[in-house]
């Protein structure tokens, strides 16, 4: 029975130390599952953020764009404004820009849809 007893007080002495390994892992493996969370949370965010951002660069450009283009209309409407051919290509360009603008995001867009 001596025998007995020594066996049980070795696994015990043995299943303590081993529940208690398990349980210190598993709260540490808690801690890390929380922190990917949270780091994909803001890691989202900040990708959001982005793409907000990304928009508002494109009104920008977009705005600037018309304006340039109102403003020269507007000068060659001037009759002593003497609009050289400067103004012209400048509106050309001006308008080739926006259009070539306008065909990327329409192909990205697609290729968003289909993928």
């Amino acid at each position: 029975m001596d025998w007995i007893a020594g066996i049980l007080a070795v696994a015990a002495a043995l299943g303590i130390p081993t529940a208690a390994t398990g349980f210190l892992i598993r709260r540490f493996e808690k801690r890390l599952d929380t922190r990917e969370v949270a780091k994909r949370k803001e890691e989202e965010a900040v990708e959001e953020a982005r793409k907000k951002s990304m928009v508002l660069v494109v009104k920008g450009v977009g705005a600037a764009i018309a304006l340039g283009e109102a403003t020269a209309r507007a000068v060659q409407r001037i009759p002593d404004a003497h609009c050289n051919g400067d103004m012209e290509a400048a509106l050309n360009y001006a308008q080739s820009v926006k259009h070539e603008q306008k065909d990327f995001l329409t192909e990205q867009a697609s290729e968003s849809l289909f993928n």
